[in-house]
């Protein structure tokens, strides 16, 4: 599985990220649009990000790109399926929800406060979400991640 992460702002969600992707054998990382990296773009270290991912970015292979669209574009011609991690109208609770082919999974997570474009949603083959039992409507992304990867492990029996 490889992940894309479209537009977090915050550093310290990226380096969760990093940490969860590494816990749950995620392959790559793409960091696309705002969302930082272990190093700025002069090179130097995040520290926001490095405190929380504790090393996992030396772990997790990941690639900063402009455009999760175009990315999401290319990988559906390598054969992935491309699932988006959103409360959205179309979406599937995770749980109801069964990848064929853990190793060919995209799952698209975004912006802690406007969540994904419409664009990557349109692009999505599938659009599942955490379902949510108090009176929150959301779980940070960070935490959504987590518990979505480990679902879809459980589910094809690769825990």
């Amino acid at each position: 599985m490889i992940a894309i992460l479209a537009d977090i702002r915050s550093s310290h969600n990226t380096g969760s990220l990093f940490r969860t992707a590494d816990a749950a054998g995620v392959e790559k990382l793409y960091l696309a649009g705002v969302t930082s990296g272990p190093k700025d773009r002069y090179g130097r270290p995040n520290e926001k990000l490095l405190k929380v991912a504790l090393g996992a970015e030396k772990a997790v292979a990941w690639e900063h790109i402009r455009s999760a669209a175009r990315l999401v574009d290319i990988l559906k011609k390598d054969g992935f399926d491309i699932w988006a991690l959103e409360q959205a109208r179309s979406a599937t609770s995770l749980f109801d929800a069964r990848p064929k082919n853990f190793s060919k999974l995209a799952l698209v997570v975004g912006n802690e406060i406007k969540g994904l474009s419409r664009a990557l949603l349109k692009r999505a083959d599938r659009v599942v979400y955490v379902p949510m039992y108090g009176k929150k409507e959301s779980l940070n992304v960070a935490v959504a991640f987590g518990i979505a990867v480990y679902q879809f492990r459980a589910t094809i029996g690769k825990l």
